[in-house]
């Protein structure tokens, strides 16, 4: 039998993440089939709802240390509200809030940034002191914490009757779900430009032919993966539990607790508590059986009892409770903590919607909205990046013991306070460059982006590597000997400055004044190439890049619905002598640079394009090939031309261009070997300065001889964010994202005005019109440390929140970067103009000077290396001074 062409959703599918894309996609008129292999809610939806005749309910929260979940937050709720009066069936859901338990000053600090990002979306949150805390939960003992933060709005939903009344409303929509129908295979092809393309699946109860297939298999999502020629999808299957006491009258109605400092959640169904948490010596399963269906696993109280050592502690009562039923099941997780969602880079036509980490009730609903978007539309209306399967690197996903260690640390990270600026200690070194060991040895204090290692600042004297992950000492692996890395991270546990603020700012300051040396290494490098290979750029890059024949050119990479998927550089190149730097090819290229935090995203972007519109263009990676070292400050340009014998003048160098040069190694001794590079006059520090693109191979001679100028700093990425902050440029998926468009982030000019480029009919027709939101540059004069996610106040009312902050050294001041909105209104420059604000700060609201743009060289002359007075240059700056208005991280 061949079932009709469907967007398929499929095996082991039946579960709360599969049956909430099922309701979307029928919701927008889409045919769409759910297949299980065996029951719907049979796989780990089953154990969030309990056992032995009990009904128990999964937690949905309302608040989070993240703009993008409170949204996807706020979205579940509503259906889950909404599915009562859609369908007339009752979903379970119940809204009896939450307290989240803060036991130390640190904590207290988090939930007050939580509660005041909350404010910024509208959701009602409480400061309470422990006995007022007491009077909601009735069983809490006072005098072990010190504050709780109560949530209006959190509650719980019953697991079967939800996935019930989505069914239910599905079905009506034409909506079909085929129980007991495993599936065999995969079928995909190769098509004209060798891609693979999914064409149908092959089930118990026959072939489906289809192009779109959706993966939400839960803890056997990996194995779905594997039937479209996935090797890996870095899902780890753990055992998780929770445990479920007799019934305790006057807790009935009583808010759902996390007492996030000693790992424990206690959720409330009727006068029975659930308790569970996350231990620090979780049992992860090495493999799951296919017909795994309705099963628990006995709970190994060695590793469980910790939690109600802990609920004893919080509530002395349930010390003395019985317990009537266990429950271990099988869960997965991800290195991050985050689902994995979109489609598969891989494979054109497979998205995945796995991966929840236990929050699957939370999440899926909201979730299913933006994924039912992506695939009728090409693209969600949220920022999803952070849970796009995207996010993660082929070099990454090609370790298994990256997953496996990473997911392990998420685990027992799970309610560990979220600082700033913390690091992971799994999951190190799936990616460096050839600098590296060079940078480790003269002090280099790593952070890791994407995978990849790079230095956060310096520590001169210091050679600190990055240890094998111990896991943390669980299950008998023995704890490393040189805890020197986490010693350091510890000094970056804070909501405050940095214990490392002063030696940061030392180095961005060197650049201001003299010359820092940044290692930028870990950029996405790519190579588009191909007969098409303009007919690509004109699709998708925003810029003119035809204006100079040298130019390095700032652009924007847009989606259909405006959205800023990339921004990065852009140089068009003719085919060269043969080198890294200079490859042979026939017609026209290109030479683009982008963040390497986002390089696989926008790799992926371009290839979508291309795939798309049937262009014959190729995209080489050469990230790993090429080095870049960035000399930038105003004594960059005495001290890059004694290593040099190309002109770095404004006439025979200008901004903004690029041209292959000659490095020496060691200038005026004997051994005055020279290396051939590109070099780009660009620099986000907002200084004068160079890129040298550096073939991987000469890297390590051209960086030693650098490092012995004069006057010039070895600078890590901690300084390069505060200096770009400070100038005033955008940094991708932080204050310009997919759900912003050109005309908000005030990235106009990065758009030419003719040509049809991919969005730009979204981007006339919002500058005729108008936006609802708009950038804005905010300064404090008082020194307090602000991160993004902070509230700001125009005249006394939420407008918005900071997406990013940092502080900005040479100004000697906070700094930060917002979209001001009006109540849904459009956003005009006297509106933002005439307000006065505010950015709240842990419940403390501070004075923010308002600036359409920074303060800081409003007219670019620095870039121009013309370090005079400054103070007279009010005018504004033509678009090409703004060389890289944008930024990557």
């Amino acid at each position: 039998m061949i079932l009709p062409l469907l967007p398929l959703l499929f095996y082991k599918g039946g579960g709360v993440a599969g049956c909430n894309i099922l309701y979307q996609l029928s919701k927008r008129g889409v045919s769409a089939v759910l297949l299980e292999r065996a029951k719907i809610t049979s796989g780990t939806t089953w154990h969030t709802a309990g056992t032995d005749n009990v009904i128990h309910a999964g937690l949905v929260w309302s608040l989070r240390p993240s703009d993008l979940e409170i949204k996807l937050l706020r979205d579940s709720r509503a259906i889950y509200k909404g599915l009562e009066e859609e369908t007339g069936e009752y979903a379970g859901w119940i809204n009896n809030g939450g307290l989240f338990i803060s036991r130390s000053k640190t904590r207290t600090e988090e939930y007050l940034r939580l509660h005041t990002l909350g404010k910024a979306f509208g959701i009602n949150s409480e400061v309470l002191a422990p006995k007022d805390a007491q009077k909601l939960f009735p069983l809490l003992d006072p005098s072990v914490f010190e504050m709780a933060l109560y949530s209006h709005e959190d509650g719980v939903v019953d697991p079967t009757m939800v996935c019930n009344a989505l069914l239910k409303a599905a079905k009506s929509n034409g909506g079909k779900v085929y129980e007991e129908c495993p599936v065999h295979d995969i079928y995909y092809k190769h098509n004209m430009l060798g891609n693979k393309e999914v064409t149908g699946v092959h089930t118990e109860k026959g072939f489906i032919k289809t192009k779109c297939v959706v993966n939400s298999g839960g803890a056997w999502g990996a194995r779905i993966a594997r039937f479209a020629g996935i090797p890996a999808l870095p899902l780890v299957p753990f055992k998780h539990a929770y445990v479920v006491t007799d019934g305790i009258p006057e807790i009935r109605n009583a808010p759902n607790i996390r007492d996030h400092d000693v790992n424990l959640y206690i959720k409330i169904q009727g006068e029975t508590c659930q308790i569970g948490g996350y231990e620090s010596n979780p049992l992860i399963l090495d493999q799951l059986p296919d017909n795994l269906q309705f099963h628990l696993y006995d709970l190994n109280w060695d590793i469980f009892n910790v939690h109600m050592e802990s609920a004893a502690s919080l509530c002395p009562k349930l010390a003395d409770v019985g317990i009537k039923s266990t429950v271990c099941g099988p869960e997965s997780f991800t290195p991050d903590h985050k689902p994995i969602l979109g489609e598969d880079p891989n494979v054109f036509g497979l998205y995945h919607n796995c991966g929840y980490n236990s929050a699957g009730m939370m999440f899926s609903a909201g979730c299913a909205v933006q994924l039912a978007e992506w695939i009728v539309k090409g693209r969600p209306n949220y920022n999803m990046f952070s849970f796009d399967i995207r996010r993660f690197t082929p070099a990454q996903m090609s370790r298994v013991h990256w997953a496996r260690e990473s997911s392990f640390e998420a685990y027992i990270k799970n309610y560990s306070i979220v600082f700033p600026n913390d690091e992971p200690l799994a999951g190190r070194d799936s990616s460096h460059d050839a600098l590296h060991q060079e940078l480790v040895e003269d002090g280099a204090i790593m952070q890791m982006r994407a995978g990849w290692e790079r230095p956060a600042f310096f520590l001169p004297g210091e050679k600190i590597r990055i240890q094998q992950y111990d896991w943390g000492g669980a299950h008998g692996f023995p704890r490393n000997l040189d805890e020197r890395y986490e010693d350091i991270l510890k000094g970056e546990y804070s909501f405050g400055f940095s214990k490392y603020h002063d030696i940061i700012g030392k180095e961005a300051l060197a650049c201001r004044k003299a010359a820092a040396l940044f290692n930028l290494s870990y950029y996405g490098k790519f190579y588009l190439t191909g007969p098409d290979a303009r007919r690509t750029a004109d699709l998708a890059f925003t810029a003119n890049l035809n204006k100079n024949e040298n130019g390095v050119v700032y652009s924007l990479l847009l989606n259909e619905k405006g959205g800023v998927e990339a921004d990065l550089t852009v140089c068009k190149i003719d085919g060269g002598s043969g080198q890294l730097h200079e490859p042979i090819f026939k017609g026209l290229g290109y030479y683009v640079v982008t963040s390497g935090f986002s390089a696989n995203h926008t790799l992926a972007h371009l290839r979508r394009i291309i795939q798309k519109h049937k262009l014959r263009a190729t995209i080489t990676d050469v990230s790993k090939q090429i080095c870049v070292l960035a000399i930038q400050g105003p004594d960059s340009q005495r001290i890059l031309q004694r290593y040099t014998n190309a002109g770095l003048s404004n006439d025979a160098f200008p901004i903004n261009t690029h041209r292959s040069l000659h490095v020496t190694k060691a200038p005026y001794s004997p051994e005055n070997k020279s290396y051939t590079c590109r070099a780009l006059r660009v620099a986000w520090s907002g200084e004068l300065g160079w890129e040298l693109h550096i073939p991987s191979s000469s890297a390590i001679p051209v960086y030693r001889a650098l490092k012995t100028a004069s006057g010039l700093t070895n600078a890590g990425w901690r300084a390069l964010t505060s200096l770009s902050i400070e100038k005033g440029y955008h940094l991708w998926n932080s204050d310009l994202r997919t759900d912003d468009n050109p005309v908000e982030a005030n990235l106009s000019f990065a758009c030419r005005k003719d040509g049809d480029y991919i969005g730009n009919d979204v981007v006339t027709k919002v500058k005729s019109k108008g936006v609802t939101k708009k950038y804005a540059y905010f300064t404090l004069e008082d020194k307090v440390a602000i991160f993004g996610q902070e509230a700001i106040y125009r005249n006394g009312e939420v407008v918005g929140y900071l997406r990013r902050g940092d502080y900005a050294f040479y100004l000697d001041k906070p700094v930060g970067i917002g979209y001001v909105t009006n109540n849904g209104k459009i956003v005009t420059p006297e509106y933002l103009k005439e307000g006065n604000y505010e950015i709240e700060v842990m419940g403390t609201r501070y004075k923010a000077n308002f600036h359409p743009k920074s303060p800081f060289d409003p007219t670019g002359q620095r870039l121009l290396g013309n370090y005079g007075d400054l103070d007279e240059n009010i005018y504004e700056p033509h678009a090409g001074q703004n060389e890289k208005a944008g930024g990557v991280e």
